[in-house]
Formats: structure tokens, sequence, C-alpha cells
């Protein structure tokens, strides 16, 4: 947890960056661990945590020097944040989440030009119970959500940009494994 709770925002500003609920953050935090980035590290080998838990004072100061073109923390607001980066609320229908942005260096060392994130996304989508990811265009980084309910959702600002796959889409059922064959 105390990986977690590392917080640049905090560090640079002289807060720390401590759950208000922490009995919720770490019954969601474990759901992160034990159902995504465990079994991801088991695939892949070392995960690098980037960031994760924010508290909500926190995220309001990324959000607001973000908005004020002062800092480029990329927060977005506190509601948006709820069970997501905001471990320790629930989300506005009640329910527990929690985000983590991770790289994957032994993908990294194998895949490393870019659009091949789409391989370890694939992977992830028929792998594990995500709700959403996130890619990023630095080193493949990405953000990897669990909720109770999963939206089972990825999107990229990695080319190409947009969305990969939502429910509603053609692909995005059954296996795709001709995607991803080969990566682990």
């Amino acid at each position: 947890m105390r990986d977690f709770l590392y917080s640049e925002i905090a560090a640079i500003h002289g807060f720390d960056n401590i759950p208000d609920d922490p009995d919720l953050a770490i019954a969601a935090g474990t759901r992160l661990c034990e159902e995504l980035l465990e079994p991801l590290q088991d695939a892949f080998g070392r995960i690098a945590v980037r960031g994760s838990y924010r508290s909500s004072e926190a995220n309001a100061l990324g959000n607001r020097l973000m908005r004020q073109g002062k800092a480029a923390y990329n927060c977005s607001i506190n509601e948006s944040s709820w069970a997501g980066h905001i471990w320790d609320r629930l989300d506005d229908r009640g329910l527990m989440g929690a985000t983590a942005c991770v790289i994957v260096p032994g993908f990294i060392d194998r895949f490393p030009r870019a659009g091949e994130w789409r391989r370890l996304a694939w992977w992830i989508h028929d792998h594990l119970p995500y709700s959403s990811l996130c890619f990023f265009p630095v080193m493949h980084a990405f953000n990897i959500r669990w909720r109770e309910v999963p939206e089972r959702r990825i999107d990229s600002f990695v080319s190409p940009r947009g969305c990969l796959t939502k429910p509603g889409m053609a692909n995005h059922e059954g296996s795709h494994q001709k995607e991803w064959r080969g990566i682990v």
C-alpha cells in the first residue's frame, strides 16, 4: 500500500496522500491487485506502477493546476475520479473501484513499436476482469481500472487513437487470440 500512496503531487506540494476512508481504499486496492495487477505480473513479469491512489485533495489540486496551465498532472475532476484514482470514494452509482497507471517492461522489451499496445490490450481483454484500459504514448503506459461492475472498454491516446473496443462494438465478444498470440 505504501507504493500506491506515493503521490508526486502531494510530495511536491507538501501534504500527505492519505485516504479519508482507509477501509474502502484497502478493499478496492486489494481487488485491483488480486484480480488485475498480480495476474498481469504473473503473465508478463514485474510491472512498474507509475501512479495509482490519489486523495481527493491531491486529485483536486492536480486538476486545478492542470486547468490553470501551471502543471501537466492530467487529473480529471474529483467526481470523475471516484472509484478510479480516488479509491476511497464510491462512484456516482455507489460502486467501488480502483485504478493504477502501469508499465509492463517485459512487454515493452519484446514489442517496442507504436501500435503494438493493442496486443497487450487484447490479451488483457481476453484474460482479466478489467473495467477499463487507457493507453498512453510513453512506454506503452496504461491505466487499468477494476470496478465492481466492469465497463469492459479500451481507449488509447496512441495511434490508432480512440476506442479499440466497448460493449456493442462488433469486435468486443469472442476470442482475440490472433491479436495477442505469442506475447506470453
